[in-house]
This record gives C-alpha cells, sequence and structure tokens, in this order.
C-alpha cells in the first residue's frame, strides 16, 4: 500500500512535467562514485521513459586537478576560475571526453539513449576567452548556444551529455564554469528546471540544517551575509542566473540511492528548492 501511495503521489508530478526538460548538473565529485553515478543513470532513464526530458551537464573540476598533478603542474584559481594555458586546455578536454563517455556509457546501460555534446562537427557553446584583469588563458564566456541541435536530439529520444567546454570564433578550445554553462544551457532550451547533484545535502543555515525550500531574495541574502561559502556559492549563483532568465525552479540536491527522482516527485523532495 505505501508503494501505491508513493506511486499515486508520483502521478501527478508526471502528468504535470511531462514534454518538459530538465537541465541536470553532475559534479565530477558525483561521477567519480561508479555506485552513485549508476543510480542516477537509473533516474535519467526513467524520467525519458515517463516523457520528461532530461539533459546532462557536466565538468571534471576533481579529475583535471587530478591529472595536472600528475603532469607535474599546480592547479591554480582566480576568484574560481582555473587558470587554463594551452597545456592545460589539452587537460581538460582530455579529461571531459573521458568523463562525457563514462555517463554515456552508463545510461546506455540501463537501457537510455544517451548522446556526447559537443561532437567534432558541430559546436554546442560559441564563447569568447573570458575578460579579466589577470590572463587566466583558455577559459570562456558564453555568448551563442546551438539549442537547436539538442533539440532534435531530444524529440528523437536521446538523453544529450553535455561538456562544458566551449569554442571560439577562431575555433579554439575554451573551458567553460560548469555551473554557468548548465544555468546558460538551461535558459537557451526553455528548461522548466535545473538541478545540481552535489556531495551536499542541499543549502544549509547558520545552523547547518537543510534549507528545503528558498526564494531568490533570500538566496541573495545568504550569499551576501556569507552563510552561503565554498563550493555553494557559484552553485547558488547559478541558480540566480537561471531563474532570471526564466527557468521556473533550480534544486540542489546530494546524490545517491534515488535522490533525483525522489526530488522531482514527490511532495517532501530530498534537498533545496529555489523558486522565484
Amino acid at each position: 500500500m505505501k508503494s501505491a501511495e508513493v506511486l499515486t503521489d508520483a502521478l501527478s508530478y508526471i502528468k504535470s512535467f511531462k514534454g518538459q526538460i530538465f537541465v541536470v548538473k553532475m559534479g565530477s565529485e558525483v561521477i567519480s562514485r561508479r555506485e552513485v553515478l549508476e543510480s542516477i543513470s537509473e533516474d535519467l532513464t526513467l524520467l525519458k521513459f515517463l516523457g520528461i526530458h532530461p539533459v546532462v551537464v557536466h565538468g571534471g573540476g576533481v579529475e583535471i586537478s587530478e591529472e595536472m598533478k600528475r603532469l607535474g603542474k599546480k592547479p591554480t584559481f582566480i576568484k574560481g576560475l582555473r587558470v587554463t594555458d594551452k597545456e592545460t586546455i589539452d587537460v581538460v578536454k582530455k579529461v571531459f571526453r573521458k568523463i562525457n563517455g563514462r555517463i554515456v556509457s552508463s545510461i546506455r546501460a540501463c537501457g537510455g539513449r544517451a548522446i556526447s555534446f559537443p561532437t567534432r562537427e558541430e559546436t554546442l557553446f560559441q564563447s569568447e576567452k573570458k575578460k579579466s584583469d589577470v590572463d587566466i588563458g583558455y577559459v570562456g564566456e558564453i555568448k551563442r548556444i546551438n539549442a537547436k541541435t539538442l533539440l532534435a536530439k531530444i524529440e528523437k529520444g536521446f538523453i544529450p551529455v553535455v561538456s562544458s567546454i566551449g569554442q571560439s570564433n577562431e575555433g579554439y578550445p575554451l573551458n567553460i564554469n560548469a555551473d554557468t554553462a548548465a544555468a546558460e544551457l538551461a535558459s537557451s532550451l526553455k528548461a522548466s528546471k535545473i538541478i545540481f547533484l552535489t556531495d551536499v545535502r542541499g543549502v544549509l543555515d547558520a545552523g547547518k540544517n537543510l534549507i528545503k525550500t528558498l526564494t531568490l531574495k533570500e538566496t541573495n541574502r545568504l550569499i551576501e551575509d556569507n552563510t552561503a561559502s565554498g563550493g555553494m556559492i557559484p552553485k547558488l549563483r547559478a541558480c540566480i542566473r537561471a531563474l532570471d532568465k526564466n527557468v521556473k525552479s533550480a534544486h540542489i540536491i546530494k546524490a545517491g540511492g534515488h535522490a533525483l527522482l525522489e526530488e522531482i516527485l514527490t511532495t517532501e523532495g530530498t534537498g533545496t528548492m529555489i523558486a522565484q
């Protein structure tokens, strides 16, 4: 009976969300754990079967730093952005190919039809070098998104898996912050939700208690009064950016079990939801 009640509760959400696009951003701390990636892949595949269209965006910060150290290079960050010289952008491309392939293979193993982006033939994020007081190298700022390509694949039943790497007008690659890329893509695709899968429960208050719901005003206040700190700040800023560009809600949840389904298809949810 409990299972039946859960399914009945989920039915109203399934009907409400059918046909909508959800952008799901996966951090490298999540992707590196095989059992967690498998459960996420199952959730993504089920959502697609239910008529909801997930689009995955990934970064690779942890693995990029590990590969740089292996090559004798010290990772350097300025204002949260990785300094990306020629050798480092080659590392970024290599790590992204590996991570993207891992996610695609995991989704396919669950019966989903996953496909990698960008491809050699198609640029997704048309970008230019980010302006900075200090030279940070091949770091990009998105100027245009080729959303039609993704939408065509979504309509054909695919789950796009997107690496956060752009290309300049001159043809060279640019490293893009994955949280920012997810927010811009969600807006471009007219997604109704953006969901950040992390290794923390969600947004916490000053007493380290989970905050279940936030408004934009409350979210800005958490940043201003330093209640939010570390890696949570760029995620909250990405949420604000997405909501300012007409995405209806943003979610920050801890990956594991079937947290993605629980957040989307139950009343209680599992993490933090931010709405207007």
